[in-house]
């Protein structure tokens, strides 16, 4: 079979014949994206069903009353940028595309002035909720750049859009604008021109409405819970979150492995993901002779993470590391384990002179 008697432009025509058939079947195959579906301003229809039910548990449930919600609901559109940016996040990236963005010389720079700056405050966190302080301050920088970068999406446009013409995760969302609601009325703010991300998040900390309800505190003595403006109450509910998710002070937050897994049990654990994969420290010391890998809090698994190489820079494909429960807690708050890595890498650079 005599291929290279063939030109490059000939062979390339072929391929393309070939291929047209399949990638029209393809593109008529394809499920439309939800952006595609609706025009960006587009007026929500408060008589949907699903819109009618959500006045009701709000009026029978949390105390809302009809011109309450009228007020707070009338007028209310979609956002197709909402929608677009749902569907390609940022974790979405290969590792060595996505750290640059988080480690970078100012961000380093600021953490370490910031660590100096609230000493006697992360002292006080450091002690009560027993985070180490270089992850508390890394992942203030990774979510708000220290609280600068808050977000510019409308809170209640985007749940809105989420909840109406999301579908895949329209349930999770319908929850998320009920607790916004709820939160907004008993801390006595106004909903509209509230700013975050466009999932939804708030804040210097990003907290989505759920997580605000459940790990945010009140660190500065006012009893108010406020991630917008008060760094105390932004640290300590930082702390607090990944406290509740198991950080251990001082432990150890990942261990390298190499740029291969050879063991059987390490690959599958890695493919179950951040939440499901799991496997003993027994079992990444025996796969992995000749690396140092201390031991577990409480003798806990470890997860086993894949971590893309720029291959302009290197050999290799991929660096392998095993996240210890201080990484998995930071996997709860964010679930890409690019974003739990960067929160660390960036956390070490700060102890660095």
């Amino acid at each position: 079979m005599r291929i290279a008697s063939l030109s490059c432009s000939a062979l390339l025509f072929a391929a393309l014949q070939l291929a047209l058939p399949f990638a029209a079947s393809a593109q008529t195959n394809a499920a439309p994206k939800a952006a595609d579906l609706v025009q960006d301003g587009q007026l929500i229809d408060l008589q949907q069903p699903k819109y009618r039910q959500l006045f009701r548990e709000l009026e029978l449930k949390h105390g809302f009353s009809q011109d309450e919600l009228r007020r707070i609901f009338q007028g209310q559109t979609l956002s197709k940028k909402v929608l677009e940016l749902m569907d390609r996040p940022w974790e979405a990236k290969p590792y060595y595309s996505y750290f640059p963005l988080f480690i970078t010389e100012q961000n380093i720079r600021t953490g370490k002035a910031r660590l100096l700056e609230h000493k006697v405050l992360l002292d006080r966190i450091e002690g009560q909720f027993g985070v180490n302080r270089e992850t508390i301050v890394a992942i203030w920088a990774v979510e708000t750049k220290y609280g600068s970068n808050q977000g510019s999406f409308d809170v209640l446009q985007t749940l809105n859009t989420l909840f109406d013409a999301y579908p895949r995760r329209s349930d999770f969302f319908r929850g998320q604008l009920v607790d916004f609601l709820r939160l907004c009325k008993e801390n006595g703010m106004d909903p509209h021109g509230i700013k975050g991300s466009y999932a939804g998040a708030f804040g210097q900390t990003q907290f989505i409405p759920s997580s605000f309800r459940s790990f945010a505190v009140s660190f500065d003595g006012d009893r108010k819970r406020d991630v917008w403006n008060s760094v105390p109450d932004v640290l300590a509910s930082i702390a607090n979150y990944i406290s509740k998710h198991g950080w251990v002070l001082d432990a150890p937050v990942y261990a390298e492995l190499g740029p291969e897994l050879k063991d059987k049990r390490l690959r599958e654990a890695m493919e179950k993901g951040w939440q499901k994969g799991r496997v003993s420290v027994e079992a990444v010391r025996a796969a992995a002779p000749g690396r140092t890998i201390p031991p577990s809090p409480g003798n806990r698994p470890l997860s086993i993470v894949e971590l893309e190489l720029d291959p302009q820079q290197s050999a290799q494909a991929f660096r392998y590391i095993a996240g210890y429960p201080n990484f998995q807690a930071i996997t709860h708050w964010n679930h890409s384990n690019r974003y739990a890595m960067a929160v660390t890498e960036l956390a070490e650079a700060f102890k660095k002179p």
